[in-house]
């Protein structure tokens, strides 16, 4: 199938931009959602309010399904399809089992999910629904889900297509071109949200690689954030029972562990924890102060750089780039928890400028 036929042309669509980068061959078929291509966006108060030369925020919430999980799944299910795959399966805390179900659905395949019962966002789960994906509800963890999925693709002719899978890291490392190919150079900085660490290590790796290549002379420091109830990275150890409101990172034994660690150590960055507490306040100051609505996982990565900040870390003369790994959407029932400016009144233009305090 042609890019025309897949439905976008252009330089947004990633397969076709970074072609001679990722295992695409002639019989890859090019199908898309008009994932990539996601902007980066600078910020208006908060850089200043860090000391940092810039601050910019990867927006991979406008990818097609709302989430960073577009770029690994394009990729993903098309060389499932390549290979003659007629179903895929997941397992998900959300994110993941849209974006399998919206490609899978794109390509005339079946789409199994796997998500722990009762600890998926309504907003991520009802795309799945909507794409006519399968869905498993078990009674355990992301852990348990995942664990189960990579048995039943052992044993059935199904196509796993978690993290795991190593053409989901191809896809998404696509993100780290974009911020140099925008920018120019790398950043001093990459924060991340840290759940089962395939995105870290994929910027990384698309870093790394734009490196070898000399298309940039630097590579950035990868300053991974977990949430502090689901940090297994931090601690060194598996957490049986994550716990976090910030329910995209709520894992325990990450399945990509060995790349973000790799990643920490050869940027010199870091993988630290912030408290929901830390995350919900960078999740309150991203949507008045800089316009971008995401999930609370999202502000994992600005809720780093504020404690990196606040605890003396000098960011001067630094440019910073936060992913912003989905939308707000996703789980609006954290949104609507804040208290919000509201008042009643009748539907008389004298009332309402009474409840403004216009007269």
């Amino acid at each position: 199938m042609s890019t025309a036929e897949g439905g976008m042309s252009g330089s947004r669509f990633i397969l076709e931009r970074y072609r001679e980068l990722l295992p695409v061959t002639d019989a890859t078929p090019m199908v898309t959602l008009g994932e990539g291509g996601t902007p980066l966006i600078r910020s208006c108060r908060l850089e200043a309010e860090l000391g940092l030369e810039a601050l910019y925020f990867k927006a991979e919430f406008t990818n097609p399904t709302g989430s960073f999980k577009d770029r690994g799944m394009v990729l993903a299910v098309a060389k499932a399809a390549e290979a003659g795959a007629e179903a895929v399966i997941c397992a998900s805390t959300g994110n993941t089992s849209a974006s399998a179900a919206a490609y899978a659905s794109r390509h005339g395949l079946k789409a199994i999910v796997v998500v722990p019962s009762g600890r998926i966002a309504m907003g991520k789960l009802a795309q799945a629904v909507a794409h006519g994906a399968q869905i498993v509800a078990i009674d355990g963890s992301f852990d348990d889900a995942l664990r189960v999925v990579r048995e039943l693709a052992e044993k059935h002719p199904v196509a796993l297509v978690n993290s795991v899978n190593p053409h989901r890291i191809e896809g998404q490392k696509t993100g780290a071109f974009e911020i140099v190919d925008e920018l120019g150079a790398a950043p001093d900085v990459l924060c991340i949200p840290v759940g089962n660490a395939g995105n870290i290590t994929a910027y990384w790796r698309g870093f790394s690689e734009y490196y070898q290549m000399e298309r940039v002379v630097t590579r950035p420091q990868m300053w991974g954030f977990q949430a502090a109830g689901a940090a297994p990275l931090v601690s060194g150890v598996p957490v049986a029972h994550p716990e976090t409101i910030a329910t995209a990172i709520r894992i325990g034994n990450p399945a990509t562990w060995d790349g973000a660690i790799s990643a920490r150590d050869e940027s010199e960055g870091l993988i630290d924890a912030v408290t929901d507490e830390q995350i919900l306040e960078a999740y309150r100051r991203l949507a008045p102060d800089e316009g971008i609505f995401c999930e609370p996982a999202s502000a994992a990565s600005l809720a780093g750089l504020m404690q990196q900040h606040a605890a003396g870390v000098d960011l001067s003369g630094k440019t910073a780039v936060c992913i912003i790994t989905g939308h707000g959407l996703k789980d609006p029932d954290t949104a609507l928890e804040i208290e919000a400016d509201r008042v009643e009144s009748s539907a008389e233009t004298d009332a309402v400028e009474r409840a403004l305090g216009w007269g």
